[in-house]
């Protein structure tokens, strides 16, 4: 049994054009997960599942493996789960490789530090979960939303806000690294299922890219952080 990662990379992203392969810190977006996801001792094998032509070619030069995804799967409103569920069958018929632990990792969140899969991967083991996600803490954010014309305290009480250091301890699913078992897609078609396990990142981690406005926030935190890029040179990558 294997563990693989899959990262799902589709063509024709309205938010910012060509989002997956757009440069960010002198290599395409989609380079940064790729890389980090070969340094990691724990995964055997490196997929990325796309539509785009472009973006295949982008895969293959950093090292990835390559999965077609057919357009019905590639569209606005296609899941992440229906794409990692078509990987897993091409992997294990094509590649003869039966799945026991799935890592999907997304290309939009590129902040992981050195040694964050493979710490995150013996936290899924080591709680004996059937999935996992990475998260940061909420300590100072107090939530609002607007409903029925009016505004509402989301995570904490406006009438009675306490001490910021007495309330619950709240998180963020960070969309850096999920894990999971492939029967947990086929038998709940998500990718969390009954025992979840969470590996906490720091805060800084929690920014990821969906539009223009956030390419430079992360370039900032790549070079701050040293996130790889010094390694990547020395590969002429």
């Amino acid at each position: 049994m294997h563990t693989v990662a899959i990262i799902p990379a589709r063509g024709g992203s309205k938010g910012l054009k060509e989002k997956n392969i757009y440069p960010v810190a002198g290599k395409p977006l989609l380079a940064w997960t790729v890389l980090q996801a070969l340094a990691s001792t724990s995964i055997e094998r490196v997929f990325v599942s796309t539509d785009d032509e472009a973006i295949a070619k982008v895969a293959s030069e950093y090292g990835a493996e390559v999965i077609v995804r057919p357009p019905e799967l590639a569209g606005d409103k296609a899941s992440s789960e229906s794409a990692i569920l078509h990987a897993v069958g091409v992997i294990e018929r094509d590649y003869n490789m039966p799945l026991s632990t799935i890592v999907f990792l997304q290309a939009t969140s590129p902040l992981r530090k050195q040694g964050d899969i493979d710490r995150a991967v013996e936290l899924f083991f080591q709680e004996g979960a059937d999935s996992l996600i990475s998260v940061t803490r909420a300590d100072d954010l107090t939530l609002w939303e607007f409903q029925d014309g009016k505004w509402g305290s989301v995570n904490f009480d406006y009438r009675n806000r306490g001490m910021r250091q007495d309330r619950p301890t709240q998180f963020i699913e960070n969309g850096s690294i999920y894990i999971f078992k492939p029967e947990i897609l086929v038998t709940f078609g998500n990718r969390i299922g009954q025992k979840l396990s969470a590996y906490e990142m720091e805060f800084w981690q929690t920014w990821e890219i969906d539009t223009i406005e956030e390419i430079d926030l992360i370039e900032y935190y790549l070079y701050k952080k040293n996130l790889g890029i010094q390694d990547a040179n020395q590969q002429n990558l």
